[in-house]
């Protein structure tokens, strides 16, 4: 009896320190970053250079896997799911999955399944229109909306992202009525602008080159100030509208992860941001670093999750109980 207790005891004590070991010998393999979006887009790349980046500083690669659909929630959803808590397995956490839950039925609750590690940056989003489209101006297009009530169709990267969910703001706003058709990704949206498809696209600057090849036109853009890249062009705010868009988006793990792999994970990642390639790609998709802690990135997201139900039930696209 007293040989059992003590095995018994020593199998305890040897599970115990199992724990600390797995964080303190954590990274001993490749890590996976789930990307939740085509291969190719914006977002793709620059979380491509982003992973190259922390790589360097995490000792062991990132690797990009692509899963895209549900606008952007479909990685995260499949992470929280299947994942180990280990801190192998990451995924991009777009603003849609704090978002999409209060409009459909989701098989993950965003205040629960995820352990938040940090918040990297947010998206440079504009509208844009072919270059020998009849509307010179933002002003021009709604008009047009405005006169011919679901004529006027635009397409986004797809149902309840922030392109989706801020077209429908103005409308609300200038009480309008357009034709959202959603895509996978901003090669389809441009594809389909380019095509005729659609009258316009609103999407992050996957469309620049096109911009600046003078194929597509670009009506207004959704952040806090004119671009750098296109100063010429006016904001929503500028015009009135009152929205700044930005959609900003961070790194999330499955719940549960022991905090000091979070750690470990938040560093990388975060030295990864200062290096030249991830700037560069920052640069040529216009976007700005947002950096947040561990703490203040779940503190925003909790805080982002009750904004977007509001905001959502506003709209009237609410999920039926």
């Amino acid at each position: 009896m007293i040989d059992r207790r003590r095995a018994l005891a020593l199998a305890a004590l040897a599970t115990l320190a199992a724990v600390p070991a797995a964080a303190d010998t954590y990274p001993s393999k490749a890590v996976t970053f789930v990307v939740p979006w085509p291969a190719g887009g914006s977002s793709d790349l620059t979380m491509r250079a982003l992973a190259e980046a922390a790589s360097k500083h995490l000792g062991q690669p990132i690797v990009i896997e692509n899963r895209a659909g549900a606008s952007g929630t479909a990685g995260p959803a499949v992470m929280a799911a299947s994942a180990k808590p280990d801190g192998y397995t990451v995924a991009q956490m777009p603003i849609t999955v704090f978002r999409l839950p209060h409009m459909v039925k989701t098989s993950f609750d965003p205040a629960k399944d995820f352990t938040y590690i940090l918040n990297v940056t947010g998206y440079t989003f504009g509208v844009v229109v072919k270059a020998d489209a009849k509307w010179q101006t933002f002003d021009e297009l709604m008009a047009d909306a405005k006169a011919n009530p679901g004529k006027i169709s635009y397409g986004t990267p797809g149902a309840g992202t922030s392109l989706h969910i801020t077209m429908e703001q103005i409308a609300a706003a200038r009480g309008l009525k357009f034709t959202h058709v959603p895509f996978k990704g901003g090669a389809e949206t441009n594809a389909a602008v380019m095509g005729g498809h659609v009258s316009a696209v609103a999407d992050s600057t996957g469309w620049g080159a096109l911009v600046d090849a003078k194929e597509l036109r670009l009506l207004v853009t959704w952040g806090a100030e004119r671009t750098r890249r296109w100063p010429d062009v006016p904001t929503l705010k500028e015009l009135g509208y009152g929205i700044v868009s930005n959609s900003p988006f961070g790194i999330a793990g499955p719940k549960g992860m022991d905090p000091k792999v979070v750690k470990v994970l938040h560093d990388a990642f975060r030295k990864g941001m200062a290096e030249p390639v991830y700037a560069e790609a920052m640069r040529k998709f216009d976007m700005e670093p947002f950096y947040l802690s561990t703490a203040d990135y779940d503190r925003f997201a909790r805080e982002t999750i009750e904004q977007e139900r509001k905001l959502v039930d506003m709209l009237g696209l609410a999920k039926k109980s």
